[in-house]
């Protein structure tokens, strides 16, 4: 929980907040506080879970409720406490503790917070704030053994392991947030954890154009060319640099996609909330202790290609698998990705190159590439924003041809159509029979239904799939509502 006015309490935990010092905003954390017999306690409860989950094996499952219950039954058996409201206070606070993360658990808990950096005994621990940007925390830790045993725990509740000779842990938390440590002799100056969180209520394009990542226009047009009229989806490419928004932009264009369609996504760690019934979602495996048992990305895009997909979504493309995801939208497929890059020449490039290796007569089979960059302001805060929209147009002498349809103007902040024309619009007229004029009117239908729901701030993943869902059926019958609303 975050507050500017230190006046929100958390029973648990105590108070979350914002301080704001002479100079810089600090993330302060009110820690729950422990006398020496409840310590006592949570050090043994800790330990017989341990010798439990270890008995167990790899299929150890906490069951919350029963747990509860056992903490409470185990306090009234070693204090002999007969108040029941002191007792069920306690051991709600010790269960907190127990499956919880130690002392960031606020912190994971906290959906304002997009990232949580453990670096080191003595350091401050620092957490980006969506609104706020970096911030230190008040929150350290003294000794190496206090950040590897919270390491331990994640380590063990996702089933893995970490040590001198695995000393990477690289995967996700419960929730879904992506987690990865390092221990020495990796990580020279001792353990460091770093927590990029997944966000509970995932942000749609509706999000992406009241924060102007997007406009209308742009995401108006995304969304004619993602369902294509039924006739040409278009394939893109989602590039940028690390924490650029990427999968954010990748999950909000996705929910464009008609929701007759089947979808098969592949990431490494599960991130797209996909607001469709019909999803299969498949997530890479690492080896096992014994170096046995890894699915890799490339496996797992072969093996979609045998489940009928409509389209295939790789949540990063970066080695091998790119030539199997290009050899399938070159046989008709149609997908989606996401690609490190600093912008759409780049992208090519490294496609072309090791370790992706795509011939180049494969790149038109991706209609666009879409650029996002993470932009800084002088107050420190980021902004996320489309840079520009490419569209790939053929080779011309082993050069990749590009046509830019959008730039992002540095001065005015805003996105603008730079277009003469756009193939990609005009091979959807070539297919439909029509005109592009047509399409154009379909576009700016479109663009009204989504600034009314941005004006409306009807934003959720279930609401905007709701909307889009029922425009594919009767458009109309949305437009006429929207203009009923109006």
């Amino acid at each position: 929980m975050i507050s500017k006015n230190n006046n929100i309490y958390d029973e648990k935990y105590e108070f979350n907040g914002i301080n704001k010092p002479k100079k810089d905003l600090q993330y302060k954390l009110i820690k729950p506080k422990f006398s020496k017999e409840e310590k006592e306690l949570l050090e043994e409860l800790r330990n017989n879970l341990v010798d439990l989950a270890i008995s167990s094996g790899e299929n150890f499952q906490i069951d919350e409720n029963a747990l509860l219950n056992d903490i409470s039954e185990w306090i009234n058996r070693n204090t002999l406490s007969d108040d029941n409201k002191k007792v069920e206070k306690l051991a709600n606070k010790l269960l907190g503790e127990i499956i919880g993360y130690g002392d960031i658990d606020p912190m994971i808990k906290d959906d304002n917070l997009e990232e949580i950096m453990i670096i080191g005994v003595n350091k401050p621990v620092f957490v980006y704030h969506r609104e706020y940007g970096m911030m230190e925390s008040n929150l350290t830790f003294s000794e190496d053994k206090e950040i590897i045993s919270i390491i331990d725990s994640i380590a063990r509740q996702i089933n893995r392991r970490i040590d001198q000779e695995s000393p990477i842990l690289d995967g996700r938390l419960s929730d879904g947030s992506r987690v990865n440590a390092t221990i020495p002799p990796i990580s020279a100056d001792g353990p460091s954890l770093t927590i990029r969180k997944f966000k509970k209520d995932p942000l749609t394009i509706i999000d992406l154009i009241r924060g102007n990542t997007v406009n209308s226009d742009l995401a108006a047009f995304l969304w004619l060319c993602v369902d294509g009229l039924g006739v040409k989806p278009a394939n893109a490419l989602i590039s940028g640099g690390t924490s650029s928004g990427k999968t954010t932009t990748l999950n909000a264009l996705a929910a464009f996609i008609n929701p007759r369609e089947r979808i098969i996504t592949i990431e490494d760690t599960l991130e797209l909330q996909i607001p469709h019934k019909h999803t299969v979602r498949m997530e890479t495996k690492p080896p096992n202790i014994e170096n046995k048992g890894e699915l890799t990305m490339d496996d797992l895009v072969k093996n979609s290609l045998r489940q009928r997909p409509d389209r295939v979504i790789v949540g990063e493309v970066r080695g091998k698998e790119a030539i199997t995801l290009f050899t399938a939208l070159n046989t008709g497929h149609s997908g989606f990705g996401t690609l490190h890059s600093n912008n759409s020449r780049e992208t090519i490039t490294r496609l072309t190159n090791s370790p992706m290796n795509v011939p180049k007569i494969m790149i038109s089979a991706i209609d666009f590439i879409i650029m996002q960059n993470r932009i800084y302001r002088s107050d420190g805060v980021s902004v996320r924003r489309v840079s520009e929209v490419d569209e790939i147009v053929g080779m011309e002498e082993g050069t990749i041809q590009l046509n830019k349809i959008f730039q992002w103007n540095g001065k005015t902040d805003e996105i603008e159509n730079v277009s003469v024309s756009s193939n990609t619009l005009q091979s959807i007229a070539d297919i439909k029979g029509i005109k592009t004029t047509e399409l154009h009117n379909e576009i700016s239908r479109r663009k009204s239904v989504l600034e009314f729901l941005a004006k409306n701030n009807i934003r959720s993943i279930h609401g905007l799939g709701k909307v889009i869902e029922n425009y594919y059926l009767n458009p109309y019958t949305v437009l006429d509502s929207i203009s009923d609303f109006s």
